[in-house]
């Protein structure tokens, strides 16, 4: 019996409270598997638990062990597993969610090409701005954009999503180009519903702006603005308020997957680019399960090398 043995036998004791029933589903007898624990112990020179006649129970260190335990071995469970999915190929039924803008300008086409690739795939996509439960509406994997909250989930990065501020050029000759995030308070801007704190924009001063920090005892909020703004219109998605702003109607805050285009042609142009914003990411998200299916597993992968580090979407733009 080697180390792995024994930590599958630790794994089993905590979560039986039982050296007969841990025992026998590995096929031990009772007295062997306490001498096993008991060597273990002696080689962690540790206690890992608290036995008395009539219970077991995990010490504070046998705690801590139990979790990096049972890590290691769902990490090799998934090795096992990786290798085995190999040899099959992936097939069956994709449900994905996504974004409305992101599905209809990028992830469309590239569906197309994945179902090219694996033709014993079919997918089912929903295309929508609100927030899924994976687990309970039944979806396979997800593509969300932003900063992720449910720790339930495991999330791949796919790749970056930059946010810039832009407006049309007749809207700045018209109104002026904004120096400074404060100067917004003065301006009609386009707002995004679907996050919260739409109507306040965050704005960090990158190292060469006038007034950032430069080394030394500083506040490391000195430089970050947080800016209620205006809203002359408010919308759940992102393509209306880039149509808005082409048209004139204010300045908006976008990622460039979706107004990378309308940058490109000069339809709005960027202002406020020696503040950034937070750094984001577009990310494929799917349940917890050490049990991944390979038609998520290739999905995810594609995806990745299809977008990669470097988006299509951003190459050429010229901004700060």
């Amino acid at each position: 019996m080697d180390r792995l043995d024994d930590m599958a036998l630790f794994a089993r004791v905590a979560e039986t409270r039982s050296f007969t029933v841990a025992a026998a589903k590995l096929g031990l007898s009772r007295s062997a598997a306490s001498r096993r624990l008991t060597e273990l112990e002696a080689r962690l020179g540790a206690r890992l638990l608290n036995r008395t006649t009539r219970r077991i129970s995990l010490t504070e260190a046998g705690e801590t062990y139990l979790v990096r335990v049972q890590q290691i071995l769902a990490d090799v469970d998934e090795a096992d597993r990786s290798v085995a999915s190999l040899q099959t190929a992936p097939r069956g039924v994709l449900k994905v969610a996504a974004p409305m803008s992101f599905g209809m300008q990028h992830l469309g086409p590239a569906i197309a090409d994945f179902l090219s690739a694996f033709p014993d795939i079919e997918v089912e996509m929903d295309l929508n701005d609100r927030f899924v439960d994976l687990v309970d509406e039944g979806y396979d994997v997800a593509v969300r954009i932003g900063q992720l909250k449910d720790s339930s989930l495991v999330a791949k990065r796919i790749c970056p999503a930059r946010v810039v501020h832009a407006a049309s050029p007749a809207y700045l000759t018209r109104r002026g180009v904004p120096r400074a995030p404060e100067d917004l308070a003065q301006h009609d801007c386009l707002i995004y519903t679907n996050i919260p704190q739409g109507a306040q924009w965050l704005f960090r001063a990158t190292p060469l702006t006038p007034g950032a920090a430069r080394g030394g005892n500083h506040d490391p909020d000195a430089a970050t603005r947080l800016v209620k703004v205006n809203a002359r219109l408010r919308a759940n998605n992102g393509d209306v308020l880039l149509e808005a702003a082409c048209a004139g109607v204010g300045i908006v805050a976008l990622p460039t997957f979706i107004c990378g285009k309308a940058l490109a042609e000069g339809r709005v142009v960027p202002i406020l680019q020696e503040w950034a914003v937070n750094r984001s990411a577009i990310n494929a998200v799917f349940p917890a399960n050490r049990h991944l299916s390979s038609k998520v597993r290739v999905f995810v992968d594609f995806l990745a090398d299809r977008f990669g580090p470097n988006p299509y979407w951003d190459v050429g733009l010229k901004l700060g």
